[in-house]
């Protein structure tokens, strides 16, 4: 029964974790909340340039974003104007196009005045809840504070350099408003999370998803809380920050005096908001808490939770014979994750294309890099199953024209309207899986021929000496008629009395023939009678059974 009382702890916890919730950047500060000592900060995350730390994204910190909404004049000087402010009539409760507008503004009022803005994404590894840390700087403690952030899926922002201009972009369902109040000299009131129902035509959830108070106040075992640079803790007054920011009374610097640093976190899992990829967020400054108060600074962020892979698979890896009229494809699957865990990634949408590289074309056995020939045309992808797209080459057959090794690759981009996967990209993640070899198999085909000769004996009665030559003629009919195709001689006779022909035509087909022999005597024994004619017949020459 124990195990079950303090299992709530772990699954709805957000400043009890590794990362400090108290109201300052640095990690320095450690403090212990829930029995746990938290050792991160923002500064674990971000360098004195606001740049990400190399190597920070571990332990389950998937994502980081820092946004600098500030500048400064030549000489050093505070410069007031800012090209990201909202104008009149932007609500959190209108979709963002249209609904939201931003203009360029000369002078913002410093206590509005965001100076940098950041968050973080974390997957915690004991339950694999989905939480998100963010943090905004502003340049003034007047008065009491009044501050939002947007987790926003698609890839919605605004620049102006002058009059209002429409923000890009749209509500997806599932995005989160996540606003909060706090006092000058004391901490945060109360922090709210709601809810984007719908998409472009939906509409904001004004009943809360989750609710919460000042970090500093609770031991604990809380979903969302937040705090500012004020309060008990010795910390709580002015705090130094690595990278540059500025306040009204000192000017640029890396000095936040008391209430000019706001921070927060939120388990989304825990409050069922999790399994989303949120790619951007929006800090802004606010007239009220109220979801329809005027709007006026924000500072954008980029925090890519949605990423996407591709792995590919060629339709055969077998060897091939050069010549092969069979077809050989490429097919791809891309596949999107969310680096919060929290359950299928929307499915990407884009076109990949498809090259092929020749075994010049390769670079350590793989298709590596830009190398290779296109494939046809880009192919536009369709949904395989939920959270998977595919796509699948034209045939690349008629590129293999010579032997050795050939390997795929495939490049995928999203759709310029995917809101989910803005401006990614992917390249095969296995190209030693993508690689087939064109060979060439020897053949062995056998042909008969008949090279047909022809010998004569000549003797003479009596057992006399015979000397001279014999001429032989080859008809090719059987019976010796008709004119010769060749004759050969006069070949003279051995000792034995005989001549044999040297005949160099072969015959590869069947075929009948004739011969006659003619003796010409070069001594006293007489030439004689040519021979009788003699037939040969070859009735079949089987070249090459296939067997």
């Amino acid at each position: 029964m124990l195990f079950a009382l303090l299992a709530p702890a772990i699954a709805y916890a957000v400043h009890d974790l590794q990362f400090q919730l108290d109201g300052d950047v640095r990690a320095s500060t450690t403090t212990s909340v829930g029995g746990t000592t938290q050792t991160l900060d923002w500064d674990s995350f971000f360098d004195s340039s606001g740049n990400p730390v190399a190597g920070s994204l571990t332990g389950g910190f998937t994502n980081s974003g820092f946004d600098k909404d500030f500048a400064t004049n030549g000489d050093g000087s505070f410069n007031t104007a800012d090209q990201t402010t909202f104008s009149t009539g932007s609500k959190d409760t209108l979709n963002i196009t249209p609904g939201w507008q931003c203009n360029f503004d000369n002078n913002v009022n410093s206590k509005i005045d965001i100076m940098n803005a950041y968050a973080l994404a974390y997957t915690n590894p004991a339950n694999n809840h989905q939480i998100l840390y963010f943090g905004l700087e502003r340049n003034a403690n007047t008065g009491d504070g009044n501050v939002a952030f947007w987790f926003l899926q698609d890839n919605a922002g605004c620049v102006s350099a002058g009059p209002s201009v429409a923000f890009t972009g749209n509500h997806v369902d599932g995005d989160l408003l996540v606003v909060s109040a706090f006092t000058n000299g004391g901490g945060v009131s109360t922090i709210d999370v709601y809810r984007w129902d719908g998409g472009a035509g939906g509409a904001l959830n004004t009943t809360p998803a989750a609710h919460g108070v000042d970090c500093k106040s609770t031991a604990g075992l809380d979903a969302v809380c937040a705090t500012t640079n004020s309060g008990p803790l010795p910390i709580n007054t002015s705090i130094t920050t690595p990278w540059p920011t500025s306040n009204k009374q000192d000017g640029p610097g890396n000095t936040l005096r008391t209430s000019e640093f706001f921070e927060g976190g939120v388990d989304l899992t825990a409050k069922n908001l999790g399994g989303r990829c949120f790619n951007v967020f929006i800090a802004d400054t606010r007239s009220s808490q109220s979801l329809t108060a005027t709007l006026f600074d924000f500072a954008r962020g980029r925090l890519g939770e949605c990423s996407v892979s591709l792995t590919t698979t060629p339709s055969s890896t077998a060897n091939r014979t050069l010549g092969s009229t069979t077809p050989i494809t490429d097919t791809a699957d891309i596949v999107g994750s969310t680096s919060g865990g929290g359950g299928t990634a929307p499915t990407p949408t884009g076109t990949v294309t498809f090259y092929l590289c020749s075994p010049s074309q390769l670079t350590n056995g793989i298709c590596a890099g830009s190398s290779g020939t296109q494939i046809g045309s880009p192919v536009t992808t369709s949904e395989k199953v939920p959270g998977t797209a595919t796509a699948t080459s034209a045939d690349a057959q008629s590129l293999l024209t010579v032997l050795g090794k050939y390997c795929f690759r495939a490049h995928f981009d999203a759709a310029s309207n995917d809101p989910n996967y803005p401006g990614q990209t992917a390249e095969t993640s296995n190209p030693a899986a993508e690689c087939f070899t064109v060979t060439s198999v020897a053949s062995i085909a056998t042909a008969q021929k008949w090279l047909p000769q022809d010998t004569a004996t000549v003797t003479a009665s009596g057992g006399a000496t015979v000397a001279g030559t014999v001429t032989f003629s080859l008809y090719e009919t059987a019976d010796c008629s008709g004119t010769a195709v060749q004759t050969f001689g006069p070949i003279a006779v051995d000792a034995n009395g005989q001549a044999t022909t040297s005949n160099t035509t072969y015959y590869a087909t069947t075929k009948t023939i004739s011969w006659r022999a003619t003796f010409t005597s070069t001594n006293d024994v007489g030439s004689g009678s040519p021979s009788h004619c003699e037939t040969m017949s070859v009735n079949t020459l089987n070249n090459d059974t296939g067997s």
